[in-house]
């Protein structure tokens, strides 16, 4: 085979004589730090390795990276598409299909993705000290006195905070504490105008209000000293900074964030109208079941006259009245036939005795003698003649001396 640098039309190399020499060639390059704009990365499932697009921020130029799944799992903040990182690579030319990548060992924020970087380690390691658990958020009072305002004197952000708060509730008073919102001193100044509004005991609710800006701009409310002065505070904190995209760790330590100045309006104060509109909603459906109440015990009323014990009550009563009077002849039937079979019961048990009585005996003819002792004499052996003796008939005594006595004769 021909050198390459012989090569004729003749003699021609072959396809993989020139990818092995590019090949070659490209590897004595030597790893390179290059800088570019992650556009894209796939991750596909089982494989140890990572595509990323590294894109000249400059040039419509594009390079394939191809980076350890342990390496791209460990950079903190994950890396994700658009930000702005260093690469140490090798490059590389796959002979296979004739694609140049460069092998990644190393990758580094820089410029906007280090801020952000360091942006995510402070949040990672206040959260792990609690200062955004959602545990410890106040609740914003419904209707607050006074309202504690932080923001840049003159600022689109205090008008649009007062011209909407008091559009809604013309009565909500501010008390207006101003701070640079921009630049070194931002963050010392609004933590002490917060601070000052919390030893205001009349104010119930505080809002920290910016416009929005560049990342580097809405830095200071990211501050430590700043986020720990607002954790620290006991009256409600609302987070109005910049826009919705806009998510400065201010945010995440306040009770409420607020997507703009104007919704921190909203939330502060509630609408007169609302609140008229749900008051009267609110009274109608209370007399509404006011009303339906008393229809409702109406109508039972209504139910209970229309029973006849209710509609005539003298009936219920002559009703009982006849029940007690029948109940009472019966009664007095009862005992009359009650006493007439015990009077009849008397009779014959009186009967009886008299018939066994000896008064019964003597009334039908016979007669008990007796001696002058009283003994009754049943024999004629004990009677002597001229004897004195007394007869016993049923109305009396006869008395009388015998002159004798003749035995009966045995038949």
């Amino acid at each position: 085979m021909p050198s390459l640098r012989e090569t004729t039309p003749d003699a021609p190399a072959p396809v993989r004589a020139v990818s092995n020499a590019l090949s070659q060639w490209i590897g004595q390059l030597g790893a390179v730090w290059v800088e570019g704009q992650v556009t894209q990365f796939t991750r596909r499932p089982g494989l140890g390795t990572v595509f990323v697009t590294l894109r000249d921020p400059v040039a419509e130029v594009s390079l394939q990276v191809t980076c350890a799944r342990t390496l791209f799992d460990s950079l903190n903040p994950p890396l994700v598409e658009g930000a702005g990182v260093v690469v140490h690579a090798r490059p590389s030319f796959y002979a296979g299909n004739g694609s140049l990548s460069l092998a990644a060992s190393d990758v580094r924020m820089v410029g906007l993705g280090e801020l952000l970087a360091r942006l995510e380690r402070r949040r990672q390691l206040l959260a792990a000290e609690g200062l955004f658990d959602p545990a410890r958020k106040r609740r914003l009072p419904f209707l607050p006195g006074c309202v504690g305002l932080v923001t840049a004197p003159g600022s689109a952000a205090e008008r649009d905070v007062l011209d909407n708060a008091r559009r809604r509730w013309p009565a909500v008073r501010f008390e207006t504490a101003y701070a640079a919102m921009q630049g070194q001193r931002s963050a010392l100044e609004v933590a002490e105008a917060v601070e000052r509004l919390d030893r205001n005991s009349g104010v119930e609710v505080i809002v920290v209000a910016r416009g929005g800006g560049s990342v580097e701009d809405l830095l200071p409310f990211s501050d430590e000293g700043l986020l720990r002065a607002v954790h620290a505070v006991r009256t409600p904190v609302v987070s109005a900074i910049g826009h919705e995209p806009d998510t400065p760790l201010l945010d995440l330590v306040a009770d409420v964030r607020a997507s703009t100045p104007t919704d921190a309006a909203k939330l502060v104060v509630p609408d007169v109208a609302e609140e008229l509109r749900a008051v009267v909603t609110a009274r109608d459906r209370l007399r509404g079941a006011v009303t339906g109440l008393v229809a409702r015990e109406q109508a039972a009323l209504d139910a209970l006259r229309s029973r006849p014990a209710l509609a005539d009550p003298r009936g219920l009563v002559d009703e009982r009245r006849a029940e007690v009077d029948d109940l009472r002849e019966r009664a007095r039937r009862s005992l009359r036939h009650g006493l007439e079979r015990a009077a009849d019961n008397l009779d014959h048990q009186r009967a009886r005795v008299r018939s066994l009585s000896p008064l019964e005996t003597l009334r039908r003819g016979y007669a008990v003698l007796q001696d002058d002792a009283g003994h009754v004499l049943t024999s004629v052996a004990g009677v002597e003649p001229g004897q004195d003796v007394s007869v016993r008939v049923v109305d009396g005594r006869v008395l009388a001396t015998t002159t004798g006595t003749r035995p009966e004769e045995a038949s």
